[in-house]
């Protein structure tokens, strides 16, 4: 099977340097080339590529966009990037954004051919620099972190949300501006107040104040606390 390729780089000696060299390399067939990501995004929809060679650092659309669009509106087209430095603050993004091969420049023809065979076939085409900084990554990040005290062991009942409505009740906000700090409806909004005051037994707002207070969801103005 050919491969149908894009390549996409905002310098032309690169760009046509790696056209060249795909032109030698067995099972690739280049059907474009983009001088930005806005271009690729166009070519792939012009000529139903099934791989782009993706550089990142290009103008007005970067290689991570046009990685995101591209996986966004053509599932079929995988996306290899093939850039300067196996970075990690533009190998994790593109990743994110639905890169399924991270190369670097200086990949061979072979290796080159690999991803490219790789990601056609639902698999990862990544260099083993790239793999050991994922490998670095996943090792070295700490574990993360649980959720606060005062979610885990909310009292009598109530939920995070619910939680919420009333430590916002607390700071003095209306329903209209509960609902618009939520993003929610204010139906939404006095649903979740009808619980909580059922739940606590408050009567009132004034009330509902008090027992965040005293409960510890919530502090009076001006207090310092660590």
């Amino acid at each position: 099977m050919t491969a149908r390729v894009v390549v996409a780089d905002d310098q032309s000696v690169v760009r046509e340097g790696i056209v060249m060299l795909l032109g030698l390399l067995p099972g690739i067939e280049v059907v474009g080339s983009a001088r930005d990501g806005e271009e690729a995004v166009a070519l792939v929809a012009e000529v139903a590529a099934d791989v782009v060679l993706m550089d990142l650092r290009m103008p007005r659309c970067d290689g991570v966009e046009a990685t995101r669009r591209i996986r966004k509106e053509y599932p079929n087209t995988q996306v290899v990037v093939l850039t300067t430095f196996a970075e990690d603050d533009s190998l994790f993004p593109a990743l994110e954004a639905g890169a399924r091969g991270y190369l670097t420049k200086d990949a061979g023809g072979d290796e080159i051919v690999r991803a490219i065979q790789a990601v056609l076939s639902g698999e990862a085409g990544l260099s083993p620099a790239v793999q050991r900084r994922l490998l670095e990554r996943v090792t070295t990040a700490p574990a993360p972190a649980g959720p606060p005290a005062a979610e885990q062991q909310l009292p009598d009942g109530l939920t995070p949300r619910e939680a919420e409505v009333l430590v916002l009740i607390a700071e003095g906000l209306s329903n209209p501006e509960i609902a618009r700090k939520l993003h929610i409806s204010q139906a939404t909004v006095k649903s979740h107040i009808n619980n909580l005051f059922a739940k606590t037994g408050v009567r009132d707002r004034a009330q509902a104040v008090r027992y965040a207070y005293v409960r510890g969801l919530a502090h009076p103005p001006g207090t310092s606390f660590t």
